[in-house]
């Protein structure tokens, strides 16, 4: 397999999410699946409110049909590749039943926090039933060090641990237009990239069908947006980019490819610790992507800092373990 294949997988998935979202986007308005926006947050966001979402099914249609048409024309589709596929697609699933609780029935919420946990656990469940069925390792190595360890049965919790922590990470960071499209790129082209050295050449056709389809929602998610992506697609690529982590064996090193998650993530617990224990806030907002709009940063210049930070992280991740 040579590097026309995976250019030819990121270009097909990024067409079809730019021939699918001139269709998509006026069908949801049609449909009024505009998103609600909270009270609470930045001022400068109510005008968003009605914008469509649910976009998030352009992108799951796209990496979807890419991954398998690619896997099917070059090579033989494997286990790893169907695993990549129904963690993506069920915690898609869970997400588009989110927002159209919160779209279609008026709960702004949408589903309960116990709701949505139980839809979590049982696709990480389902996730290691057939992980260890075939055989895939549960020796967990650090990046940049020979030392590894091996969490045998216990591997489980770390799937559990990932998958939710992961996906609820990725789904808070999809708060600006572009931010959570440029960001998982960057990260799954991060991974791309080692899953091609490690020769897994189906998780990188799969992590390049998804860097077409973000990229090519992008280009109507990018500010002004013209659609969201919502829980449908935060929730699916949160999933896929912890699946990705763990096949490629590489769990612990998504903590530094997907670094503007974590920061995202402690940004909020921070902020609730904070605010519960001494009554103060440490940030305006978090996440913290909303603290810079209100000391004043413009939108866009928060989307494209956090999408340098993220470059960032990801070149280092590379750099720790390909060259350390």
């Amino acid at each position: 397999m040579n590097e026309k294949v995976i250019l030819f997988t990121a270009g097909l998935a990024f067409i079809i999410t730019v021939v699918l979202s001139p269709i998509f986007i006026p069908f949801l308005r049609r449909l009024k699946f505009g998103q609600s926006i909270r009270e609470e947050g930045p001022k400068s966001h109510q005008k968003k409110s009605g914008t469509p979402t649910m976009g998030g099914l352009m992108i799951l249609i796209s990496l979807s049909v890419a991954t398998l048409v690619v896997s099917d024309i070059f090579f033989e589709r494997t286990a790893q590749t169907y695993l990549l596929l129904f963690v993506t697609v069920g915690y898609g699933l869970l997400g588009f039943i989110d927002d159209f609780i919160k779209v279609v029935m008026k709960r702004n919420l949408g589903l309960t926090s116990k709701q949505k946990l139980a839809g979590q656990l049982l696709i990480a469940l389902v996730f290691y039933f057939f992980f260890q069925r075939h055989g895939i390792s549960t020796v967990v190595a650090i990046p940049g060090t020979d030392y590894s360890f091996d969490l045998g049965v216990a591997y489980v919790l770390l799937i559990i641990f990932m998958l939710v922590g992961g996906s609820n990470a990725v789904n808070l960071t999809d708060g600006l237009d572009g931010l959570l499209a440029g960001t998982a790129a960057i990260a799954f082209g991060a991974y791309a990239v080692l899953a091609w050295n490690q020769g897994q050449y189906d998780i990188a056709i799969f992590s390049v069908a998804v860097v077409g389809a973000v990229l090519g929602f992008l280009v109507f998610n990018a500010h002004p947006a013209k659609v969201f992506m919502g829980d449908t697609g935060s929730l699916a690529l949160g999933g896929a980019i912890v699946a990705v982590a763990i096949l490629t064996k590489l769990e612990i090193l998504l903590a530094i490819i997907g670094g503007v998650f974590v920061i995202e993530t402690l940004s909020v617990i921070i902020q609730v610790i904070s605010f519960k224990t001494t009554g103060k806030r440490v940030f305006r907002m978090s996440p913290l992507h909303h603290h810079y709009e209100l000391i004043g940063w413009s939108e866009w210049r928060v989307v494209v800092t956090f999408w340098a930070v993220g470059l960032l992280f990801a070149i280092l991740g590379i750099y720790i373990e390909v060259w350390v």
